[in-house]
């Protein structure tokens, strides 16, 4: 790959290895934190370089990179396969996300320069006339997680390009190499390979470039412990963290109950629950409670885990046995403490099946806290203000559902549920690259979603000219 010999890198390899059977599929230098003065040369370079492209430009790299994603759709999606583990539908799925995604940041790009400012809407300023433009920021480290290996890190890059940034790039050592490959189409679309600078490593670099003064931005997704150690390190710049969420949908009595049942089987265990929209907390009218348990308990069994390559399978693994581990062990508190198993909890090896959880205790962690797993909680509520006050407990939210067929309800459930974005008549795990996307409460700052990235990703510049004749 072009890109990587142009890393400093340390002399330690990674090595990425196939999360269901462990095979091998790279390796790559780790690039250490005492590299970082040369990553930000080289970046402060890319800025410069980033900031004379004109609009055409940026928009024409993008819109050929888009083409070539799509042309080489499935190389890419065997890629995620063997880095990530996700399935090769979802894998498929993913890449045609992230040619959406380049599109729409080739189209911001073009689109979105500024407005003409009304001064003499103003007494006082009748002989005032201008306008504003959006101007890159400079540096924007982007730091990415392995769930999404391709299409969170071109809802980084994108962005950041559309609006003539330069970006150092850190994705997850856990699955690296679809956003090397990315990055490789961008260079041979036409980005100045400056532009980016990608860099693989662990805690210490990613606190390195972080610190760093001259980084403007960090546009970070990952978890909390992760998120809160950045903002203490950061100093003053800009923030912009997708920190996860704990989602919860809401399912009335009144809603078309086979359908519920079946997006919410889809939002919960969805590669392989590691999604941080993916549905936690099924909250079931207790009209229908035993008739949905029923039903999701029934579907749920019938899912196939096994070999991603498999068309026939419809869970592959979780990205390692360490990840396996902490959820099993989460679980196993809950029914230590008096929760009900339904199903699954069989761990084998990075294999974790789809579990369903009830009656589990208020304190529990896998009620409060991201499982990030294929483990789902149902609970039963008597009225709609019982089911948004249990949908708003957690101190974090992303997304939340509801399914009903009373508009009323549905709105009342849109207004009062703490999410940024209450999806209706379907499961939390909707997201159209095109949408604001974050989150609400404890962490939530900035929004990603192509146009309003590359919003957090400019900065304003206001030009006032004055008459100076009387």
């Amino acid at each position: 790959m072009p890109g990587l010999a142009l890393k400093p890198a340390s002399s330690n390899e990674i090595i990425v290895s196939n999360p269901f059977d462990g095979s091998f599929v790279g390796a790559i230098r780790e690039t250490s934190a005492d590299a970082v003065d040369l990553l930000l040369e080289r970046a402060r370079r890319g800025a410069q370089i980033a900031r004379s492209l004109p609009r055409h430009q940026r928009s024409a790299i993008l819109e050929r990179a888009a083409a070539a994603i799509e042309e080489r759709k499935e190389e890419f999606a065997l890629l995620i396969v063997r880095e990530a583990g996700k399935t090769i539908a979802q894998a498929r799925k993913e890449a045609t996300r992230c040619v959406n995604t380049l599109k729409l940041s080739a189209e911001e790009a073009k689109r979105n320069a500024g407005e003409v400012i009304p001064f003499d809407a103003y007494a006082g300023s009748e002989t005032r006339q201008g306008w504003f433009t959006r101007e890159p920021l400079g540096i924007i480290a982007a730091i990415t997680p392995y769930n999404d290996p391709l299409n969170l890190v071109a809802h980084k890059l994108g962005p950041a390009i559309a609006g003539a940034n330069a970006v150092v790039l850190k994705p997850s050592e856990l699955a690296p190499l679809s956003a090397l490959k990315l990055v490789d189409v961008l260079i041979e679309s036409g980005l100045p390979d400056e532009v980016i600078t990608v860099a693989v490593g662990g805690a210490d670099l990613g606190k390195a470039i972080v610190s760093a003064k001259d980084v403007r931005m960090i546009s970070f997704t990952g978890g909390f412990v992760t998120g809160e150690a950045i903002a203490r390190s950061a100093g003053i710049k800009k923030l912009a963290m997708d920190l996860g969420g704990n989602a919860p949908v809401i399912v009335m009595e009144n809603c078309e109950v086979n359908a519920a049942v079946e997006d919410c089987v889809s939002g919960a265990f969805w590669a392989a629950g590691q999604n941080c929209i993916g549905t936690q907390r099924i909250l079931v009218q207790r009209s229908i409670y035993e008739r949905f348990k029923t039903e999701f308990v029934a579907q749920t069994t019938r899912i196939k885990t096994g070999d991603p390559m498999n068309s026939e399978t419809d869970m592959g693994p979780m990205i390692s046995e360490n990840a396996v581990n902490r959820a099993a062990a989460m679980v196993e508190r809950a029914i230590a403490a008096g929760a009900m198993l339904l199903c699954g909890h069989k761990p084998a090896g990075t294999l974790y099946p789809p579990t369903v959880l009830e009656n589990v205790p208020a304190a529990c962690d896998v009620l409060n806290e991201e499982v990030f797993a294929p483990v789902v909680i149902l609970q039963p509520f008597d009225d709609l203000e019982e089911a948004i006050e249990l949908a708003n407990k957690p101190e974090y939210s992303l997304h939340a559902g509801i399914f009903t067929n009373d508009l009323a309800s549905a709105l009342e459930a849109a207004k009062r549920i703490d999410a940024g974005g209450v999806m209706i008549n379907q499961s939390s795990d909707y997201r159209f690259d095109a949408m604001p996307f974050g989150g609400f409460k404890y962490g939530s700052m900035g929004r990603e979603g192509v146009r309003f990235a590359y919003e957090d990703m400019t900065q304003p510049k206001v030009v006032c000219i004055t008459s100076l004749q009387h």
